[in-house]
């Protein structure tokens, strides 16, 4: 597929990621031109810095792997990642309060994680998990994506069950208007995966690995 390198986010969010790693990581964004580079908040300034003279959007994590701190904490990261020169944030909901059923809270956390980001012309991308949501609650999460404007729903951290299906993005695609986004992650390891996802309806991909997507 054509331009399948400007769909994707490259990714790297492991415990025992490396200053070395993320070198690497924008190395890798240069050599095959993608969208953005999507790195743990403490390494949001090196990837700035490496990346200051290229047109790579530089995206970082706010509650990541389960979403459960507090609203406030959340936005106070999202202030620092501004500080330090983000272009993108992708937002963990929180997913005890979605299994607790506390709608309200879920809400409000949509609401003021969107509102601060786009004040500071941020593209909010918002990850709902769907591996570990039953499809009921998958559409309430939707709906309130909807409600609160946020830019993405995003499909999962990659860290809770298995790889990114078809049918999820299919999914997401009955339950989300034309005009709001996908991301994919989780599991993307083949151009076959990746152009599949695409064709689904995905407008972006999360992924580790870049050169078995991109042909050569």
């Amino acid at each position: 597929m054509e331009h399948l390198n400007k769909l994707i986010d490259l990714t790297y969010l492991k415990p025992d990621t490396t200053r070395l790693r993320i070198n690497q990581l924008c190395e890798e964004s240069i050599e095959y031109d993608v969208c953005s580079v999507c790195v743990p908040p403490y390494f949001v300034q090196q990837a700035v810095r490496l990346l200051e003279n290229h047109p790579i959007k530089i995206c970082t994590v706010i509650g990541f792997p389960y979403g459960y701190d507090a609203t406030q904490v959340k936005a106070e990261a999202i202030k620092k990642a501004v500080e330090e020169g983000v272009d993108e944030i992708d937002v963990v909901a929180n997913i005890a309060a979605i299994k607790s059923g506390d709608w309200a809270y879920i809400s409000n956390d949509a609401e003021s994680m969107t509102r601060l980001g786009h004040m500071r012309n941020l593209t909010v991308k918002w990850i709902i998990e769907m591996n570990l949501l039953t499809r009921e609650e998958i559409a309430k999460v939707c709906k309130i994506a909807v409600d609160k404007e946020v830019d993405f729903v995003k499909t999962g951290t990659g860290t809770a069950g298995g790889a990114v299906t078809v049918e999820d993005i299919r999914l997401l695609r009955t339950l989300l208007p034309a005009s709001m986004q996908v991301k994919a992650s989780g599991g993307i390891r083949t151009m076959e995966q990746a152009v599949a996802l695409v064709e689904a309806g995905a407008n972006r991909l999360g992924t580790s690995v870049i050169k078995p997507l991109i042909a050569p």
